[in-house]
């Protein structure tokens, strides 16, 4: 999976995506050289969950259909 800039170039990729010791461990590379093992805590997911609106909830399951 890539993460873009707005100006469309390459800012994370994403390798892989673990579980490990109670958090979810994402794994890749920025700008294509600097790799990267970033943590998600269950308190952060939480707060991630409150970003999304019922919309954005949609809009996101929507987007792996489309082209």
């Amino acid at each position: 999976m890539k993460l873009y800039n707005p100006d469309g170039t390459v800012l994370l990729t994403v390798t892989a995506i673990e579980r490990r010791e109670g958090k979810l461990v994402i794994r890749g590379n920025i700008f294509g050289s600097m790799p990267v093992n970033a943590q998600l805590k269950p308190s952060e997911a939480r707060a991630g969950l409150k970003l999304l609106s019922w919309g954005k909830f949609f809009f996101l399951l929507s987007l792996m259909f489309r082209r």
